[in-house]
């Protein structure tokens, strides 16, 4: 079983003492949800003690996850995109201070982008441009502080457009991200690949994973085994990627974050 990839969790810091032998146990990745709210990036510093001394012990990867809420990546006005830059820099400071080494953002496709999309000369590329406007500071920031980010897949159908972005940016500080969930609620809804398909996309560029399960009709984040995702295909997926992703269980029922892991070490997928 030493050969199975070893799977984490986001968890907040109210949970991580009674989780603390389960992520220490195997060094397992952990994800903390509340560097997306802008209420904890402006005064961060109390809640980095407190978790940083709850964590003495445990060594293994951790990632925060970014803001997201009120804006969008591709941001165009001049006048909004400094205040989004300002919040993603103060969310890498948090990750600076908490020696965290990933930050997951969504990406800012959707189902009307797929359908629309290159109807009119050089849009794809000026939806690539105005992405990378807003995250130039912060990519030179994670650059120099050994931060990824990575892009999570949130509305999107076709896996390529964050992938084109990952590659015009030429940047090891920027790579991708894979919600299982939200590719098997566009699977159903939209057409897009499935779960499996989604990571099999992202090959090499894959450094992160939110593992959670749905029926394919909305968003559930419900425990591993609970909906209708094929986690087999997901895993021989990642076999194929040669990558080794943050694997994070990002489930509402935080109590059931331990039966979702078990539920894969039954399957033999992972431990």
């Amino acid at each position: 079983m030493g050969d199975l990839p070893v799977v984490g969790a986001q968890l907040t810091g109210l949970l991580l003492d009674s989780h603390r032998d389960w992520l220490i146990e195997k060094n397992r990745d952990l994800e903390l949800p509340e560097y997306a709210m802008a209420d904890i990036l402006r005064a961060p510093d109390a809640l980095i003690a407190k978790t940083k001394a709850k964590l003495d012990g445990w060594t293994g990867r951790l990632g925060v996850h970014g803001p997201f809420r009120g804006f969008e990546l591709d941001v165009a006005d001049k006048e909004l995109r400094p205040v989004v830059q300002a919040r993603l820099l103060s969310c890498l400071s948090a990750c600076e201070k908490l020696g965290a080494v990933q930050m997951v953002l969504h990406s800012p496709y959707d189902p009307w982008d797929h359908a629309n999309l290159g109807h009119k000369p050089k849009d794809r590329e000026r939806r690539v441009a105005a992405i990378l406007a807003t995250l130039a500071p912060a990519l030179r920031r994670a650059e120099a502080i050994g931060v990824t980010i990575v892009l999570e897949n949130i509305k999107d159908v076709d896996p390529a457009e964050r992938a084109a972005v990952i590659a015009a940016a030429d940047s090891p500080a920027l790579r991708l991200s894979v919600d299982t969930g939200h590719a098997n609620w566009a699977h159903h809804a939209c057409g897009a690949p499935d779960a499996a398909g989604f990571v099999d996309a992202a090959g090499a560029s894959l450094s992160h994973v939110h593992l959670q399960d749905t029926d394919g009709s909305r968003d559930c984040h419900w425990a591993l085994g609970e909906g209708s995702i094929d986690f087999a295909a997901v895993f021989a997926a990642l076999d194929r990627s040669a990558a080794r992703p943050h694997l994070i269980v990002e489930i509402n029922d935080f109590s059931k974050v331990k039966a979702s892991v078990a539920h894969l070490a039954a399957l033999g997928l992972a431990q």
